[in-house]
């Protein structure tokens, strides 16, 4: 039986690119297993996948970023799924492909998950550097802080004599950020 694995990283992606590649290829959609959750945390519904397993089976991902982002993890995965004598599959990497017993499947996992797993520490290291080059030009990465977008009204409204759980409930900022406005500003 065709066994899919579809996955995105966070909550605001969508699975349907995934869903359709699978749908495509032959796996019935009742039998997709759908995750939103990063590749480098626990994976409640790849882990159930395994767990479910048959005999025969063949899990059928999209590409190998699905199911792994370490060499040591997807090689992992697939001895997990290799001992409940199942297969895997991935219909981007063709030589993710555990169905005949071609020695070279083995090889090729290998060296492939390997440079993946490469290509993935390059992405990091470039984002590192962009994000320290950019700190050197004070620019800073992230999400604007509260403290700086509601400054001036938080500080207003403190001036005005507001008590701080009004200025709270008037905002929706939480009462330690608050603090900090006030204190940040000498007031």
């Amino acid at each position: 039986m065709l066994i899919g694995y579809a996955r995105v990283s966070t909550d605001g992606q969508n699975l349907d690119r995934q869903i359709d590649q699978l749908v495509e290829y032959g796996v019935d959609k009742r039998n997709i297993y759908k995750e939103k959750q990063s590749g480098k945390k626990a994976r409640p519904e790849l882990k159930r996948l395994i767990d479910e397993l048959q005999e025969g089976d063949t899990v059928v991902v999209c590409d190998l970023t699905r199911v792994s982002r370490s060499t040591k993890d997807l090689l992992s995965t697939v001895e997990l799924i290799t001992k409940k004598k199942a297969n895997i599959k991935s219909i981007k990497d063709v030589w993710l492909d555990t169905t005949s017993d071609n020695p070279y499947n083995s090889f090729l996992l290998t060296v492939m998950s390997a440079l993946a797993q490469l290509e993935a520490d390059l992405v990091s290291s470039r984002v590192k550097e962009g994000l320290a080059s950019a700190k050197k030009r004070g620019r800073v990465g992230g999400r604007p802080s509260k403290q700086n977008k509601h400054a001036e009204e938080v500080i207003a409204m403190f001036n005005g004599g507001m008590k701080k759980s009004k200025i709270v409930e008037a905002t929706g900022l939480s009462r330690s950020t608050i603090n900090r406005i006030i204190n940040n500003n000498n007031i």
